[in-house]
């Protein structure tokens, strides 16, 4: 197959202004996550929408297309760029997965097990999700995800879900297995278009979580179950820890 990685980035965050340009160890975070794609993707492109982070990119060697700042959603900026950067470099594309930009540990193994889930040829989205440990604490930081037998994702929340009844909250983990979301998507061509052209929905609006979009109009997302420990960079405090792992690894 071949494959298309995007990595929406904005300079703009609520926490941690220009996070994409944040040095880590020598290197910004948007060149970190795309060398780690590219151990994965022969095809690696940032979509963004501000020219900051365009001539980081630039500047060592990667491929970035300048989106429009008026999109909603990763989503639909992903779309932008692979309509640009197909129709510049006169390429077709199987898949494409849409990379989190704030994710510096990024594992190409989970790139691989992702675009793994289209072995199945009635995939047309799929996404990754990891089980909380049992030693850890259930908090409503996570996304969280129930699924069915089939390995199809029933419903994304912001809260702990499945609700167990008649169980002391701090016992659910010896009753259940509750997966949290990993944010990496991967769609065929059609299905992101498809994606990007519906409205958006109430329970997306809602939980503010986009893939809830898909599923409300009565579309499937193939998951696949990772075991591999990542971790996003949203607060200060997440920034100092990557940059403990990473500069230790060094």
């Amino acid at each position: 197959m071949s494959i298309l990685g995007i990595i929406p980035a904005r300079y703009g965050s609520t926490r941690l202004e220009g996070k994409p340009l944040i040095d880590i160890c020598g290197k910004t975070m948007i060149q970190r996550v795309y060398e780690q794609a590219k151990k994965a993707l022969q095809h690696v492109v940032v979509a963004t929408d501000d020219k900051r982070i365009v001539d980081a990119v630039q500047k060592f060697g990667g491929h970035v297309v300048l989106t429009s700042p008026d999109h909603n959603t990763g989503t639909n900026r992903c779309l932008e760029a692979y309509r640009v950067f197909t129709k510049k470099n006169n390429l077709k594309f199987d898949l494409i997965v849409n990379i989190q930009g704030d994710e510096p540990l990024l594992s190409p193994r989970q790139i691989s097990l992702l675009t793994s889930c289209f072995k199945d040829k009635n995939t047309r989205m799929a996404t990754l999700i990891t089980p909380v440990k049992k030693t850890e604490p259930l908090n409503t930081v996570a996304v969280f995800v129930v699924i069915d037998k089939l390995k199809n994702a029933l419903y994304f929340s912001r809260s702990v879900i499945p609700f167990v009844r008649d169980v002391e909250k701090e016992d659910w983990q010896k009753e259940h297995t509750f997966y949290k979301h990993i944010g990496m998507y991967a769609f065929k061509p059609r299905a992101l278009m498809s994606f990007a052209s519906l409205q958006q929905s109430p329970l997306e609006t809602t939980e503010s979580l986009e893939q809830n979009r898909w599923l409300e109009n009565g579309k499937k997302i193939k998951v696949e179950i990772t075991k591999i420990e990542t971790m996003g960079v949203d607060t200060q405090e997440d920034l100092e820890r990557v940059r403990e792992i990473i500069c230790e690894k060094k």
